[in-house]
């Protein structure tokens, strides 16, 4: 396979920028405060202070490897191109987890293995797809099957109508009038001109903007608008209302940013367990047609659609797994460094940018620090997640499970011997720098490491927080965990969880550099004196020892 691959140049220029020395020092990092000791106690010695260094021997070993001999294309492509979508449980994800952990081992890595969680639920494919208007007049339907729903169970053709189910009192208004229709279950949204680009990389400003810490709004005020409650399970019981009237299919258009041919796709968590109530066949279209045959029922011209949907659940375990990896340490090897994406994706596109990105990029990392054979003092341990789009399930299950438990605040000793947590999942922009956490005394290790890649694009610490990614079940019980700063490129516009996340929507000389990037960081980490500083710890805990 051709990968897309900067010119060599290009790249020797890139390693040339960096000298070969050993770096100059660095301020050190703040160590954690300690008691004073009792007054009749002779005070101990102070210990000397953590001088962090950037190791540029090192990194220019580890620029060498990642710029010049790259694997991260290839294994972006075989993740996405020959697996396919990688949905938690689904055949796509444990034939792309075989093969990951298949190279894992080619490349000499240690304890390379699945670890279990769970429960889940039951896993699910889409087999076939055929969408078709056949009247007034024929044309292909642009849709996608939501996760976790049933087909039609083989090809049927029947009339479409509007049925918006939006109130209590609509369910007595269509019983027995939806049998063997297919409905269109929503209002037609509108589409707006396409006036800005989909794709962008963050300004100097932007990302002088990040820096600056943000301030809450003030507390207090009046009550917030009226309105009545909201039911959480209308939504499904909507859903099953429909599979009880007889529905062949229910069409949704696509939402928010899911037109231009883009359609997000993901599926009802609920209906991952087989106890679930039955619902219909849920198929999400794109905007543009769904409006196309809204238009046409409005005016009352009868629509006929012919349908075959094949949706398969599978059974053979209700738990998964993360695909963990290591490369072992010398004196500090009962430390660790960990770096991680999440492996799982939706199933409409391949998984690309969401996040086939992370993980090849965080393989290659892996692969680099091996091949250029550095010495690591504590263990470096990959994780790829699973169950990250229902809401981070193997990470948190992970971090239960070796480091404490978020609710309570008990935790492990393990939580005593991990440095830091590396995570990349913002699509296949450039690393431009690091989302702090709030960790202010991470801010000059950070800035010692960051320094020889600023010839790569990497200039931002931000203070602040991010969130909804595989770093925060770490950052909940105290632990560094870390998310890098990326270009948002078109991955907030066009592929994040659409259609369109497949392998043309990745920039291999970005991955290239972030892999090269990380690599660095966790080779530093792994070698430092001390284990990282950490923040506090979170209240809870803090209220639990007084």
């Amino acid at each position: 396979m051709r990968s897309r691959l900067v010119s060599a140049s290009v790249l020797a220029a890139l390693i040339a920028a960096t000298p070969l020395a050993t770096g100059a020092q660095a301020p050190s990092s703040p160590g954690r405060r300690q008691a004073p000791a009792p007054a009749a106690t002779p005070a101990p010695a102070t210990p000397a202070p953590v001088v962090d260094r950037a190791d540029l021997d090192a990194i220019y070993r580890i620029k060498d490897e990642g710029l010049l001999r790259s694997q991260v294309m290839d294994t972006a492509w075989y993740l996405t191109e020959m697996y396919g979508g990688r949905l938690t449980n689904s055949p796509g994800m444990h034939a792309a987890a075989g093969w990951a952990i298949e190279r894992l081992n080619g490349w000499g890595l240690a304890n390379v293995r699945r670890e279990t969680w769970g429960p889940f639920g039951r896993g699910w494919t889409n087999d076939r797809f055929v969408a078709t208007v056949v009247a007034p007049q024929p044309f292909p339907l642009l849709a996608f099957a939501r996760a976790w729903t049933p087909g039609t169970e083989g090809a049927v053709t029947a009339d479409a109508m509007m049925a918006l189910v939006d109130r209590e009192d609509d369910f007595k208004k269509y019983e027995g009038k939806l049998r063997g229709k297919i409905v269109l279950a929503a209002r037609p949204p509108t589409v707006n001109a396409l006036l800005t680009p989909l794709g962008r990389r963050y300004t100097d400003q932007e990302l002088a903007a990040m820096e600056s810490q943000p301030v809450a709004a003030p507390r207090g005020g009046g009550p917030g608008p009226a309105g009545q409650p909201v039911d959480p399970n209308f939504g499904q019981r909507r859903m099953q209302f429909f599979a009880r009237e007889g529905v062949v299919a229910v069409l949704e258009p696509g939402s928010g940013r899911s037109d231009h041919g883009a359609i997000v796709v993901q599926g009802p968590s609920r209906n991952r367990e087989s106890k679930e109530p039955q619902v219909a066949a849920q198929l999400v279209v794109a905007t543009e047609h769904y409006n196309r045959l809204a238009r046409l029922l409005n005016r009352n011209v009868p629509v006929r659609i012919e349908l075959d949907v094949r949706n398969r659940f599978v059974e053979d375990t209700l738990d998964s797994y993360n695909v963990v990896a290591e490369l072992t340490g010398t004196d500090r090897r009962d430390e660790v460094v960990m770096l991680g994406a999440h492996f799982d994706s939706w199933h409409a596109g391949t998984g690309a940018t969401d996040n086939a990105a992370g993980s090849a990029v965080m393989m290659e990392a892996m692969r680099i620090l091996k091949t250029a054979g550095l010495p690591l003092r504590r263990t470096v341990r990959l994780a790829l997640w699973t169950g990250e789009e229902q809401g981070l399930l193997g990470s948190r299950a992970y971090v239960k499970q070796q480091f404490g438990d978020a609710s309570t605040m008990a935790l492990l000793p393990g939580h005593q011997k991990l440095s830091a947590y590396f995570n990349m999942d913002n699509g296949s922009g450039a690393i431009r720098g690091v989302f702090l956490q709030g960790n202010e005394a991470i801010r000059p290790v950070f800035a010692t490491w960051m320094e020889p890649f600023r010839n790569l694009g990497m200039t931002t610490l931000s203070i602040r927080n991010t969130g909804s990614t595989d770093h925060v079940p770490f950052d909940e019980v105290g632990l560094p965990g870390f998310q890098f700063i990326q270009d948002p490129l078109e991955y907030g516009t066009h592929s994040h969880h659409t259609n369109m996340d497949v392998y043309d929507r990745l920039q291999a000389e970005d991955l290239m550099k972030n892999a090269v990037i990380i690599a660095s960081f966790v080779y530093q980490a792994a070698n430092r004196d001390a284990l990282l500083p950490r923040k506090p710890l979170p209240a809870a805990r803090r209220a639990a020892t007084n």
